[in-house]
């Protein structure tokens, strides 16, 4: 699930769900995003303050590491941080700067290191220089298992590995001859799985102009079946090994990401950095001169500083019935009328308590799902306590 700031509630959901069925939540797989610090970098879905928020996230680690063996607790996220304008080192530093305070906030809460770590799984995107982003791949993989070996100690090899989704990159679509984005998938998947990526979401060709059609649903996913089938990709590990190019690529990646983790290291960690504005000045920056470089043509985007067509692309886009917002106005209405109301105020009462202590909230916020509470009430008893976080801008 692709949620952050309300990721124990969605969780918490998830499990309700099951045991109504009569499915044990110890059997329950899956993954919530749950990276907050990424919303604060780059994609500005936050809603409590960064310690809160923080907070959250290890009672997630721990409530999981008793009772959902299974389940993978958070999802690193540096795809969101290239989308808005990073490099590929960028990314990478980020990312896994991310992860450390992750780390280390679960380890202050007391958690056993080896026990949460091998349920971490990480994030990133995948773009058009094919080599550079292979490289990526391996540099990141390589960089967070010293990491742990030698910051945090790890001793289960399943603490050190890197997992990772990637998704193909929604900024590189363009809607000038948006069946060139076929293509650009096509690479963009392929840099992902050479560079040893554990699963994959391949963006549709009509992407830049709004959710994708069916049709466009479905060449994106025979993409990624022809790759996989076809190709012959998938049938050795790490098939760029040994390459001098990839391998000098690979080792300059993890060299410069390392040089921003030692820099955050020494502003006291990603959330100083991020207080301070350090992480969002660079991604700004970099986003700054990749479109310079566009805009003077010293970057080709084809179809947009060359090999343009005179004519606009005609599309079709899909369009969203208005009658399924209602329809879900109707039945939220219907479910605040039918539930015990006078369980809803104690489940209320019972998060607002809890979240003044030290207690950790998974369980109250289970049982008030269980009563029907709504997210949006929960978030508001959250609010309440916590408090709401605004952004400041920094020149």
């Amino acid at each position: 699930m692709t949620i952050n700031s309300t990721a124990m509630i969605l969780l918490a959901m998830y499990i309700a769900v099951a045991e109504k069925q009569g499915v044990d939540k110890s059997e329950l797989a899956g993954t919530i995003q749950n990276d907050i610090l990424k919303e604060y970098i780059a994609r500005g879905t936050y809603i409590f303050p960064p310690k809160e928020s923080m907070r959250l996230i290890t009672d997630v680690f721990e409530y999981c590491s008793k009772n959902m063996p299974k389940w993978n607790t958070i999802n690193v996220s540096g795809y969101h941080i290239r989308e808005a304008g990073s490099t590929a080192v960028q990314e990478v530093a980020f990312t896994l700067a991310d992860g450390i305070a992750y780390v280390e906030s679960a380890i202050k809460k007391g958690l056993e290191l080896d026990k949460f770590a091998p349920r971490l799984a990480f994030f990133f995107g995948s773009h058009n220089d094919l080599f550079e982003e292979i490289a990526k791949f391996r540099a990141a993989r390589r960089l967070w298992a010293k990491i742990m070996k030698d910051r945090f100690n790890a001793k289960s090899p399943k603490s050190l590995m890197l997992r990772f989704h990637t998704q193909t990159a929604g900024c590189s679509l363009t809607a000038q001859q948006p069946e060139n984005n076929i293509v650009r998938v096509a690479i963009q998947a392929l840099a992902a799985i050479i560079g040893g990526t554990q699963s994959l979401h391949t963006n549709s060709m009509d992407e830049a102009y709004a959710l994708p059609t069916e049709k466009a649903v479905k060449i994106a996913l025979r993409t990624q079946q022809i790759i996989a089938y076809e190709s012959g990709v998938t049938n050795t590990i790490d098939p760029m090994a040994g390459s001098y190019f990839i391998e000098s690529l690979t080792n300059r990646i993890e060299d410069e990401a390392m040089k921003y983790i030692r820099k955050i290291d020494a502003m006291g960690g990603i959330l100083n950095a991020i207080e301070k504005g350090f992480v969002q000045r660079e991604i700004a920056d970099s986003a700054y001169r990749y479109q310079k470089a566009v805009d003077n043509s010293e970057k080709i985007v084809i179809g947009i500083n060359k090999f343009r067509d005179s004519e606009k692309a005609k599309i079709d886009t899909l369009k969203v019935n208005p009658e399924v917002e209602e329809k879900q106005k109707t039945r939220l209405k219907s479910l605040k009328k039918e539930r015990d109301n006078l369980k809803v105020k104690k489940a209320i009462d019972e998060i607002r308590r809890v979240s003044a202590s030290k207690e950790n909230l998974m369980p109250v916020i289970l049982d008030a799902v269980k009563a029907y509470v709504t997210l949006g009430e929960i978030c508001t008893c959250l609010k309440d306590v916590f408090g709401e976080y605004k952004s400041v801008e920094r020149l």
